[in-house]
């Protein structure tokens, strides 16, 4: 079955790599177009755009700071004056700093923070308000979609990392409230949770595959892709999950199983 897009149009922040850039592709594939937001690193921005026109597509690069929330409310505006309305949007920007919690500073904490909890909430908040603004659209069975971008991390506890998993945890109930609560509009509000994926910010530990002792902790035994989120991406802002409303869905290999304890422990 073939998932289609067509006449939407979506805003993926940090689309310029990663995560976002396989989203975006796989949405301008299904027929969206796309803003391919990004904050830094405009030349890759540009490729991604520059891919997705050359397979007949349609996108723009829009720079925006998502914890900034004038960029916010420009980044929205952009897109709805280029293509007339939002359908679909996909809170991907993400950032770690890490160190023991006792060393952090709190520029390191108010960082990670910004970019990966309080720019969710800027970005769906004002997708919201778009989305009521337009009204309903002949596109979608929903007002609009929001999918949030979380991580195994809201459930796993991780050492080192004590901002990016209190970040995640935080997305985890804020996705869950902003989607008990609109879900009476009509606006679908679901997140993603990735394990292991290779991509640059994960580079060294998923480098030619993953290491050993990363492998020990994915019962599926592979270290994920980009495009097995961006296929997670497509399926939520599609109408066949027209009654997902809410749900986490983990794409990790069952990481999030606690594989530590497949021998009683």
């Amino acid at each position: 079955m073939q998932i289609t897009l067509q006449n939407q149009t979506a805003i993926v922040t940090g689309a310029n790599s990663g995560l976002g850039r396989g989203i975006a592709l796989a949405y301008a594939r299904a027929g969206a177009n796309v803003v391919v937001n990004y904050h830094s690193h405009q030349e890759q921005a540009d490729e991604v755009v520059a891919e997705i026109t050359a397979s007949g597509g349609r996108a723009i690069a829009v720079q925006a700071d998502v914890g900034e929330e004038a960029d916010v409310l420009a980044l929205f505006a952009a897109a709805v004056n280029h293509f007339g309305a939002i359908d679909i949007v996909v809170a991907n920007s993400g950032r770690q700093d890490d160190a023991p919690s006792a060393d952090m500073t709190l520029a390191q904490w108010e960082g990670v923070l910004k970019t990966n909890l309080t720019g969710q909430f800027l970005c769906m908040r004002e997708a919201v308000r778009t989305f009521r603004r337009q009204g309903r659209r002949d596109a979608s069975r929903a007002l609009g979609k929001i999918i949030c971008m979380s991580s195994v991390h809201q459930r796993i506890p991780w050492a080192g990392h004590v901002n990016y998993a209190a970040s995640k945890g935080g997305v985890h109930l804020l996705m869950e409230t902003m989607a008990q609560e609109m879900a009476p509009e009509g606006i679908r509000i679901n997140a993603i949770a990735p394990g292991a994926i290779k991509t640059p910010i994960n580079a060294e530990a998923t480098g030619d595959g993953g290491t050993d002792d990363l492998l020990k902790l994915i019962p599926y035994g592979r270290v994920g892709q980009p495009e097995d989120v961006a296929n997670a991406a497509l399926f939520l802002a599609s109408d066949l999950a027209d009654y997902v409303v809410g749900s986490t869905l983990f794409v990790d290999g069952g990481m999030a199983l606690y594989p530590g304890f497949e021998d009683n422990g």
